[in-house]
């Protein structure tokens, strides 16, 4: 967690620095054993309106085998105070954690939709390598619920979260009426934006750069623009950003777009592949765009591969 005066010094100087008028969504992630009345009061005062917390799931033996500091008390501790500064609460869970039983799932959602919050993200969990979670489940110590068992489980969430009141509006993310989140959604529509600090990112519709991931060389930067890597995009991974996001988002692909990055033939084959996933029962032709049905959004990857090998 950042130290509370270093947190005031850089919103300070992002005001300072950036007209923020027209800014409608500030949005903080944090743990939930980081909430304190203190920091909910300074947060708030420096204008953020929309606290995002990492809940990940409600079972202490589960989180203290992922090294997780945080406890289930420290949940309901950060979910009794939060509602006294902020009316847009998010909070994070992450389906598929090893050990979770699905009616212990089941239980947690149950739960979830009882808090004051606005908006709840579900994520799929993803195993990276090198890390304590794969040598658990390369050793056995752990080990992951069947692709079959997380699509059925998916499938259930998506439908009693909508039944409670929470609007799914892309593959993970779920709010109340009027309380999507601005932040994450300009990502999905690939609308420019600007990162701060070390390893940040930015794009600016054509041009991705990356900041160096070097504290030192970051520091010693004697100019406005840190050192970074650049990279423009081809047309091939231009078509690759708007098929994978578009199809994270419960809109769909407007295959009218979809057609400037393709020649005749690659257009053919694409729509032949699209029939395909219909006929399957993957995808879904909804006010002239296509879509993933909700089995379709549990392999989304999947169906991003393959449409994108023409």
């Amino acid at each position: 967690m950042c130290p509370l005066p270093l947190f005031e010094r850089i919103m300070q100087t992002i005001y300072q620095e950036t007209d923020c008028s027209a800014v409608s969504e500030i949005t903080i992630e944090t743990n939930p054993s980081d909430i304190t009345d203190q920091r909910l009061a300074a947060w708030r005062k420096l204008g953020i309106n929309r606290l995002s917390i990492g809940v990940q799931c409600l079972d202490d033996d589960v989180l203290e085998k992922l090294n997780r500091k945080q406890r289930v008390s420290d949940v309901e501790r950060a979910l009794s105070l939060a509602p006294s500064y902020f009316n847009n609460i998010s909070v994070d869970l992450i389906l598929g954690l090893p050990g979770i039983r699905e009616d212990a799932w089941k239980d947690t959602i149950a739960k979830v939709v009882t808090w004051p919050i606005k908006h709840i993200s579900v994520y799929f969990l993803m195993v990276h390598e090198k890390t304590p979670l794969a040598f658990a489940l390369k050793k056995g110590d752990l080990s992951l619920l069947s692709d079959n068992t997380q699509v059925r489980i998916y499938e259930w969430t998506v439908k009693m979260l909508e039944q409670h009141g929470f609007e799914q509006y892309e593959i993970s993310n779920f709010s109340r009426s009027g309380c999507a989140s601005v932040h994450n959604s300009a990502y999905w529509d690939r609308r420019p934006y600007q990162g701060f600090g070390v390893g940040a990112a930015s794009f600016d519709g054509a041009i991705r750069s990356i900041n160096t991931n070097n504290l030192s060389a970051y520091l010693a930067a004697d100019s406005a623009m840190p050192p970074c890597t650049r990279e423009v995009l081809t047309p091939q991974q231009e078509f690759m950003e708007v098929l994978m996001l578009s199809l994270r988002q419960k809109r769909g692909i407007d295959l009218q777009h979809m057609v400037y990055f393709l020649n005749d033939c690659q257009n053919l084959g694409f729509k032949s592949k699209i029939a395909d996933l219909v006929a399957a029962g993957l995808m879904e032709e909804h006010q002239g765009f296509v879509r993933l049905t909700l089995k379709g959004m549990a392999l989304e990857n999947e169906v991003v591969v393959w449409l994108s090998s023409l």
